[in-house]
């Protein structure tokens, strides 16, 4: 799709939890996105996803998709995505906690995402068992700047991301 241009944005979004969500869904697929019309906004969380979808007005040619993060049985999102229901609608996910994971470690220099004790602030727990003495925006723009194509995403993002473009693009 390289040397197209953007189309005028369509009615149909996908809304992802976070900044950093959006900012690597937008370096990763941003160009074919905008080929596609599509735009991302995020969200800062699924706690209100509900009255987000609600407000947003789903119809058949104003479709929404959501990617959440740590969409897993029995957490939290996954409650809160159970209570979105529209055929207008796709609401998928991740099993990582934070978008950061779904980096494969490799691309970001190291052997595996540490594992974070319960209670304890996931990316700040991740930075300390780094060792990385920065605060988490600085983490996040070196991680994202190790990110330059699809090999350097887990299987599991990339899916869900290709399933939403598949949803809201759908004729």
């Amino acid at each position: 799709m390289r040397g197209l241009r953007a189309r005028v944005a369509q009615e149909s979004r996908i809304y992802v939890e976070g900044a950093h969500d959006a900012e690597l869904v937008e370096k990763i697929w941003g160009h074919d996105l905008r080929v596609e019309g599509v735009a991302v906004e995020f969200l800062e969380g699924v706690d209100d996803l509900p009255a987000i979808v609600r407000e947003f007005g789903p119809e058949e040619d104003r479709r929404l998709g959501v990617l959440v993060d740590h969409l897993v049985e029995g957490s939290k999102e996954s409650r809160i995505a159970a209570r979105v229901s529209s055929p207008h609608v796709l609401v998928t996910g991740h099993p990582f906690i934070d978008i950061w994971e779904a980096v494969k470690p490799s691309a970001v220099g190291i052997r595996a995402w540490p594992r974070v004790p319960r209670g304890v602030p996931w990316k700040e727990g991740v930075l300390d068992a780094l060792g990385w003495r920065m605060e988490t925006g600085e983490a996040w723009k070196r991680i994202l700047g190790r990110v330059n194509t699809y090999a350097d995403l887990e299987p599991e993002l990339l899916g869900r991301v290709e399933e939403l473009i598949d949803f809201v693009t759908a004729p």
